[in-house]
């Protein structure tokens, strides 16, 4: 059966059919709901249930709460129905801009950078071009049916290969493969763009960056559209990692800070060991925003890498520091160990 989903404010309707979720449904139609791992696990896709009733697919309890659930709030990656919906989600304007392909592309290159992290660059046919905005992922469609998802590295406006960070996680089926067995000219098939994390441009507030790990990955891809477009917004990138070694990609950003006047780079570790003789900032990243910017009330934040850490700054940044919450912007990384628990 099919049934119509209408989405409040905005009056935007679309089907979907009963074995579907209403996420899946409304990226078909191009309606901009809002979303990131699709997966039940980030949260992103969180919306009310104004009227008719979901039912939930198997999902993490922080991304929904049995409280939140109890309140009619729903997460549309994950859930379907059997009657006619009315929800409530702030729709994402530019989401549905671009065409959501699948396409096949060739392993360039494959570069390590750190120990656990690997810079894979994929050339795309020359018949076709990946259309997407800076911050957007891919999600690779493996042999056995499963898929993995990964953050565009570079800009869209170069035109030429895709790059991502990709880390290694033992024992997982695509990274052992990145790992161990893939070489050049290996053909990799993908779907995409997806997701709804990238740089609101109609803005002019000063731009928070805010990574953990291979997080910096999207944010990259910010950076140098906002170069390319030659914006004039302030950017403030702070970048945490264990060690000194995982900040992969630091002398690009000093780089950055050196040449353009408007960029700020903080990078912050929270394991250092004496060996690694760092002198920087210590402790969790996003403390070290708080300490710096105890005011974010008239700032844009964009916030990827673990989950922890993009729940905490939402949490704080929000409570302690009066950042409007509709101006934090996330992309929270889950591995198939968090969907798991």
């Amino acid at each position: 059966m099919t049934f119509q989903v209408t989405v409040q404010p905005s009056g935007h309707q679309f089907s979907c059919e009963a074995d579907e979720t209403v996420l899946a449904a409304a990226i078909r139609a191009g309606v901009g709901l809002p979303y990131g791992c699709k997966n039940g696990a980030c949260g992103s896709c969180k919306g009310k249930v104004v009227s008719g009733s979901v039912q939930h697919k198997a999902h993490q309890q922080r991304a929904l709460t049995p409280e939140e659930e109890a309140a009619g709030m729903s997460l549309f990656c994950c859930a379907t129905t059997n009657a006619d919906l009315v929800i409530e989600a702030r729709e994402v304007a530019g989401s549905s801009d671009y065409p959501i392909k699948k396409m096949p592309s060739r392993v360039t290159t494959l570069e390590k950078v750190a120990p656990d992290v690997m810079v894979l660059t994929l050339q795309l046919p020359a018949a076709e071009r990946l259309q997407y905005r800076a911050g957007q992922y891919i999600e690779f469609m493996l042999r056995d049916g499963k898929r993995r998802s990964y953050s565009m590295a570079s800009a869209p406006q170069d035109g030429g290969p895709v790059t991502l960070h990709i880390r290694h996680l033992p024992g997982g089926l695509f990274t052992d493969q990145v790992f161990t067995t893939m070489k050049e000219r290996d053909i990799l098939r993908f779907e995409g763009p997806l997701g709804t994390f990238f740089l609101r441009d109609d803005s002019d507030k000063p731009v928070l960056l805010l990574a953990s790990g291979t997080g910096f990955a999207p944010l990259k891809a910010i950076v140098e559209h906002m170069i390319h477009q030659q914006s004039r917004r302030p950017i403030t990138l702070y970048w945490g990692a264990r060690r000194p070694h995982d900040l992969y990609m630091d002398a690009l950003c000093r780089q950055w800070a050196a040449n353009l006047p408007q960029f700020t780079y903080v990078p912050v570790v929270s394991e250092a060991l004496p060996e690694d003789a760092w002198q920087g900032r210590s402790g969790f990243v996003h403390q070290a925003v708080i300490a710096d910017l105890p005011d974010l009330s008239g700032y844009q934040v964009y916030a990827c890498g673990a989950p922890v850490m993009v729940d905490s700054a939402k949490r704080d940044f929000v409570q302690q520091c009066r950042l409007p919450e509709e101006e934090f912007y996330a992309d929270a990384f889950t591995t198939e160990a968090d969907l798991a628990k």
